[in-house]
């Protein structure tokens, strides 16, 4: 799977820039140190990942200003009636992340990753979970 395949097609298709589609080819190095660091330090690879060419705007705590655009997420996907887990990585954290920042984004979404795989193995999925947000919920029921 080509991580960037959707990069290329939204800046194929006039949906990003040029400058924007060079920064994020320019740093994508980035990113994937970030997964060849976590890979060493925990022995286990890490799961398929892409980046998505969309800004997704995230408003992290109720009453809060703060506006988020730099993250990424972790999601099962059935393919080929085979489940999945892939990490959404947004173009805008490839684009405009500090390092560290980057790097601490993929090690929380991996550690995500590690909570669904041993969710899965042990059949410990519920539909009723009780969570904190929307955003939440719909993806506990998702899973």
């Amino acid at each position: 799977m080509d991580p960037l395949l959707r990069v290329r097609e939204a800046n194929k298709n006039g949906l990003i820039s040029d400058k924007l589609y060079s920064l994020i080819m320019d740093r994508f190095d980035v990113a994937v140190e970030g997964i060849n660091r976590i890979e060493k330090a925990s022995g286990i690879h890490f799961p398929l990942a892409y980046v998505e060419p969309a800004i997704v705007i995230s408003r992290p705590n109720p009453g809060s200003f703060d506006y988020g655009i730099l993250f990424a997420r972790t999601i099962p996907v059935l393919a080929n009636d085979k489940l999945e887990i892939v990490i959404q990585i947004t173009a805008p954290l490839v684009a405009y992340g500090l390092k560290g920042t980057i790097h601490a984004i993929l090690a929380h979404e991996f550690l995500h990753y590690l909570e669904l795989v041993r969710k899965i193995s042990t059949m410990e999925l519920l539909s009723d979970e009780v969570t904190g947000n929307l955003f939440e919920n719909v993806y506990s029921d998702s899973t």
